[in-house]
């Protein structure tokens, strides 16, 4: 299979994304209806898949796959291919999609351990460009158990699963994955629409992904009122039974260790140093100036996916990615073709 043809179908799957949020082709309405499906039993097999996000993270996929953008990033290929295991993670909808796509348009094939977490919607996806085509089946295969006959590895795991990671796949060329998380500069000169707009970078996936931000950083003396009522509309968040539960057992361990948080019944807002936050948390710190904010991003870099705010990545946009932001920041592609 050339690389044209490769580029050629991911195209149509976008096309396809695109028609099934605007206006659905009636010769593809069984595609249609089976995407429709598959959303609502992502939702039963996992509850943190509402379908508004499940719908975020395939229509996003959709603006990515568009023709110009695949074209200029499927540049190289491999002369033979390879057996790339692919090991997805599942802490939010599809987000070994991107993997996959890589190791497809590398002309590599993909041995693809699905988490338990999202198995529903990768394979809808996966079979829609077997649909498309035909070839890329003998280039997609599933593990069920253990994984064997591989020559490299992508893996996405927590700093916990890493260490496995390491342990069994160090001797083949690989990409492990540690958690990461996003931080968000605050000036206190921030519009209404900017404050509202950070709110889908917190709230998201339920803040889930590594593109969420988990912690801001903020100037002496901010006052986090105005930030509160920009972002009420993202309240729908505590509906959810598991992130409800998330933000009520912080909240009761908060106030038993008489923690000082500020709270609107749907986020914490908690000063720590700590660059990650549990569900239903937002961590903050306060610097003093520019120096303060490039000291502090400069020594937590290795856990950090993201940086938003002015200057930096807007307000609103870090789980808007392209097809070039890179997980960890690694280019998976250049990793693919030169094996």
């Amino acid at each position: 299979m050339i690389l044209k043809q490769r580029i050629e179908t991911f195209v149509k799957v976008g096309l396809f994304i695109n028609r099934h949020f605007a206006e659905p082709d009636p010769s593809e309405v069984q595609l249609h209806q089976g995407l429709n499906k598959v959303t609502e039993l992502a939702y039963i097999h996992n509850g943190w898949f509402s379908l508004n996000f499940v719908n975020h993270a395939i229509a996003s996929f959709g603006r990515m796959l568009n023709r110009a953008d695949l074209e200029a990033f499927a540049t190289k290929e491999v002369k033979e291919p390879k057996t790339v295991a692919v090991i997805c993670a599942g802490n939010i909808p599809m987000v070994g999609f991107h993997d996959i796509m890589c190791v497809l348009l590398s002309g590599n094939k993909a041995m693809i351990k699905l988490s338990s977490d999202d198995d529903v919607l990768l394979p809808f996806f996966l079979k829609l460009i077997t649909f498309y085509e035909p070839e890329f089946e003998n280039y997609i295969l599933f593990a069920a158990d253990k994984m064997t006959a591989f020559d490299a590895v992508i893996a996405t795991g927590s700093n916990n699963t890493s260490r496995y990671f390491e342990h069994y796949f160090g001797k083949y060329p690989n990409i492990i994955r540690k958690n990461r998380t996003s931080v968000a500069i605050l000036s206190g000169h921030e519009t209404e629409t900017d404050l509202k707009n950070l709110g889908a970078d917190i709230f998201t996936y339920y803040g889930l992904g590594c593109r969420n931000v988990s912690k801001v950083l903020v100037p002496e003396n901010y006052n986090f009122n105005a930030f509160f009522e920009a972002i009420v509309d993202y309240g729908f968040v505590i509906d959810n039974k598991k992130y409800g539960n998330n933000y009520d057992y912080h909240r009761a361990i908060y106030l038993l260790e008489q923690h000082k948080f500020l709270d609107n019944n749907f986020l914490m807002v908690k000063q720590s140093a700590d660059l990650h936050s549990p569900v239903g948390v937002l961590h903050f710190d306060y610097y003093k100036n520019e120096e303060d904010v490039k000291n502090y991003l400069l020594a937590n870099e290795p856990q950090i996916q993201c940086v938003v705010g002015k200057g930096r990545i807007p307000f609103g946009y870090s789980q808007e990615p392209v097809i070039t932001d890179f997980a960890d920041n690694v280019d998976t592609r250049e990793f693919l073709v030169s094996l």
